[in-house]
């Protein structure tokens, strides 16, 4: 069992931001990462569609 005494939570929603690397904002990591999770989906896809189209 591991036991820790770290707390790992925040008060609130400003305190994430001292945190983040580079000088993001909340809004600008939040928007990169809907981007990148649209864009690694749609790969997928396309992959995917590719991969079934070839077989048959």
């Amino acid at each position: 069992m591991i036991v820790s005494s770290a707390v790992l939570a925040f008060a609130s929603t400003g305190d994430g931001v001292d945190g983040l690397p580079f000088g993001w904002t909340i809004d600008g990591l939040q928007n990169g990462v809907l981007i990148y999770l649209g864009l690694s989906s749609l790969a997928f896809v396309i992959v995917w569609l590719v991969g079934f189209l070839r077989r048959s």
